[in-house]
C-alpha cells in the first residue's frame, strides 16, 4: 500500500507544478500585453487612434446626409426630364408632322427610325434603372445607412458619393468584382 500513497501524492505534486506554470504563462502574458504606463508605445497609439476614427465613421453625420441628398434629388430630378424626353421622342409626341413619302427614302427612313426607336428604348430602360437605383439611394439616407460599402463594410469615400451618388460598393469592392 505504501507505493500508492507514494504516486498519489506524486500525481498532486505534477499538479500543482502544472498549475504554477500556467500561472505563470498567465502573468507573462498579461505583462506582455499591457503597455508600461511610463512607456507609450508608438503602435498602440496609432492603434488607438485608428480604433477611435473606425467608431466615428460607421456612418455619415446627418449633416453629410443631407448633403447627399440634395445632391441625389437634383440627379433624380434631371433623369426623370430625360426619360419624359424619351419616351416623348419614342412615342412621336415631338414630331413635326413632315413626311418624305419618296420611295426608296421612305424604306431608308423606316429602317433609320427602327434603329432609333431600339436604340431609344435602350436608352430609356438604362434611365429608368437609373431613377430607381437613385431612389433606393434616397431610402438609405433616410435609414442612415447611406454610404457603407455593402461589402466591405467600410464608408464610402465623400468624393465617390458626390460621382456617383447612387452606390453601394467602395472602389475596393469594386475592383475585386471587376
Amino acid at each position: 500500500m505504501a507505493p500508492t500513497k507514494t504516486s498519489k501524492k506524486s500525481t498532486s505534486k505534477n499538479k500543482s507544478s502544472k498549475l504554477a506554470a500556467l500561472e505563470k504563462k498567465k502573468k507573462s502574458v498579461i505583462k506582455k500585453s499591457t503597455p508600461k504606463k511610463n512607456t507609450i508605445n508608438k503602435k498602440t497609439t496609432t492603434t488607438q487612434k485608428k480604433t477611435s476614427v473606425k467608431k466615428d465613421d460607421k456612418r455619415y453625420s446627418d449633416k453629410d446626409l443631407k448633403e447627399f441628398e440634395k445632391i441625389i434629388i437634383q440627379k433624380l430630378e434631371k433623369a426623370k426630364k430625360e426619360l419624359v424626353y424619351i419616351k416623348e421622342t419614342l412615342s412621336k409626341k415631338n414630331d413635326t408632322g413632315t413626311d418624305n413619302t419618296s420611295g426608296n427614302l421612305k424604306l431608308i427612313e423606316d429602317s433609320s427610325d427602327t434603329m432609333e426607336k431600339e436604340n431609344l428604348s435602350q436608352l430609356a430602360g438604362r434611365q429608368q434603372k437609373f431613377i430607381i437605383q437613385l431612389e433606393k439611394a434616397l431610402m438609405r439616407i433616410k435609414n442612415k445607412t447611406y454610404g457603407i460599402c455593402v461589402e466591405t463594410g467600410k464608408l464610402i469615400p465623400k468624393a465617390r458619393l458626390k460621382l456617383v451618388p447612387h452606390t453601394q460598393h467602395s472602389i475596393e469592392a469594386k475592383l475585386k468584382r471587376n
